[in-house]
């Protein structure tokens, strides 16, 4: 059963969110198909349109860039379609890179891509040991790592990046395979958490989330229940539009347009949507999100 609970009179009210600054990296489609299948929504034989792909890639860009966030590149290689789905290139905190160690073959030689890209670019790489897919199961939500298992990263790194990163590490257990990745089924609204420390704006007293509860096992929804209950729950039918697969800079959310229900409980709660379409880019079971690799501290 779904969950779609009307936000409280405290939550709808004179919530004044603040924009934080973010750096991003990201990854042109330039060669973007589905030639092969390793989630529910490739289907090889849907026809793609690549160059769609790069121009609505090109909207997202920028959008960030007119939101005054600052956007890095890596270089596209030929072969391997799912570069520009950056997300799972790696997880960052500090100035530490956490390379990705992907599951399946076909994505594999984007590793040592993806980790090259981070030591030339002034940040300390930790090689993983463990199967895991970057910040596609990792997400930090004030200084707790939610990590993501059940279809691509084992659990085993969730060890793994606690012990790189000092740091509580909540597992949760994705149990529908349409939401293959933590970032389709866990949106961060906030990415700053606590007051300034001096280098750089204050977030809020208690960051949230937006998830879907029937992406996970009970005993994952009991720990997201406990953990955040202000946090927005959204439908199944936004959830199924990859509307959790969403960037926020604590003031803007960045969502797919067919995510109206998730749209209004943003707004709601003191958000701005910021519609973005990455309808072609759904083909290869990615989205806002999944096309958006945040770099926290690092040499700039």
């Amino acid at each position: 059963m779904s969950a779609t609970p009307t936000a409280t009179t405290a939550d709808a009210t004179a919530t004044e969110r603040v924009q934080q600054h973010r750096r991003y990296l990201m990854c042109r489609p330039s060669h973007f198909t589905v030639s092969y299948s390793i989630n529910p929504w490739m289907e090889p034989s849907r026809p793609t349109d690549t160059d769609l792909a790069v121009k609505q890639w090109q909207t997202l860009y920028d959008t960030y860039i007119a939101l005054g966030h600052e956007i890095e590149l890596i270089d596209p290689l030929e072969g391997l379609p799912d570069m520009v789905y950056t997300a799972n290139g790696g997880f960052v905190i500090d100035g530490i890179a956490y390379g990705p160690k992907f599951r399946f073959r076909e994505r594999a030689a984007e590793a040592p891509a993806f980790i090259d890209w981070f030591a030339a670019n002034g940040f300390e790489v930790a090689e993983p040991v463990e199967v895991n897919e970057g910040e596609g199961d990792f997400l930090l939500v004030g200084d707790t790592i939610l990590a993501g298992t059940g279809f691509r990263s084992t659990g085993d790194s969730h060890r793994e990046v606690g012990e790189v990163f000092s740091r509580e590490v909540v597992s949760l257990t994705l149990t529908d395979p349409r939401f293959y990745h933590l970032d389709t089924a866990i949106s961060v609204l906030d990415p700053v958490e606590g007051p300034s420390t001096g280098s750089g704006t204050g977030g809020v007293e208690k960051a949230n989330i937006a998830y879907l509860p029937t992406a996970f096992d009970e005993k994952s929804q009991a720990i997201l229940r406990e953990r955040y209950p202000d946090a927005i729950r959204v439908s199944d039918a936004d959830g199924a539009v990859f509307g959790l697969n969403s960037a926020s800079d604590g003031k803007n959310v960045i969502i797919s347009p067919r995510a109206v229900g998730f749209e209004a409980q943003l707004r709601e709660r003191g958000y701005t949507p910021v519609m973005v379409d990455l309808s072609e880019l759904l083909l290869g079971g990615g989205g806002i999100k999944c096309c958006t690799l945040e770099l926290r501290g690092g040499s700039r």
